[in-house]
């Protein structure tokens, strides 16, 4: 990593702050700051994060959803263990159909939330990260489709760029409400944005 990243990442605000709220990772208050502006996890709920590594979604999505809640954190790099017994982790490629079989697996119900903060490596080939990303974005919608409660929500990390509307208007077919959403938390100078879908509409079968 270049120096002056690590120098910069070091004197920036969240960054210190997780470090001294034991927050595996700055992108924890992303996720406070979205659910506190419109409430898509609630206490008790169940939630899917997906690209959960190194764990601060899965810390922020837990201490929401309480005790009766339950956590499921998917990524392909192994997660250090949690030890609270509402929060579970697997290893898998959410690309993968095998993947969504385990999710399955593991869950007591449907999900009430599905959250995605998954990145592509990124090549510093903007249209290739774009595309990367929205694509990312699209298997996570899937899971989602799959593993959501009639009603229940979605959000999940993008880039702008020129895919975005499509993807956007994609959901627009499945979610009564759809947000563009960008964290305070979030770098001011970062392409970084979240799409909210809110309340699954409900298809006949």
């Amino acid at each position: 990593m270049p120096k002056a990243w690590v120098r910069e990442r070091k004197k920036d605000h969240y960054y210190k702050k997780a470090k001294e709220e034991k927050y595996r990772s700055r992108a924890t208050y992303k996720l406070f700051q979205a659910v506190k502006k419109y409430h898509f996890i609630e206490n008790g709920n169940i939630v899917i994060d997906l690209g959960a590594a190194p764990g601060g979604w899965v810390q922020a999505a837990r201490k929401i959803v309480g005790t009766k809640g339950f956590v499921l954190g998917v990524d392909l790099k192994s997660i250090e263990p949690f030890s609270e017994p509402n929060v579970r982790t697997i290893v898998g490629d959410i690309t993968e159909e095998d993947t969504l079989e385990q999710i399955l697996g593991f869950l007591p119900r449907k999900a009430d939330a599905v959250i995605s903060d998954a990145s592509p490596n990124i090549s510093g080939i903007w249209e290739v990260d774009h595309a990367r990303q929205i694509d990312l974005a699209q298997q996570a919608l899937k899971i989602a489709l799959k593993t959501l409660k009639p009603s229940g929500n979605f959000f999940v990390k993008v880039f702008e760029g020129g895919m975005l509307n499509d993807f956007v208007e994609e959901l627009k077919q499945h979610f009564e409400i759809v947000r563009i959403v960008k964290p305070k938390a979030s770098r001011a100078k970062s392409s970084e944005l979240f799409i909210l879908g809110m309340h699954l509409i409900q298809t006949a079968c």
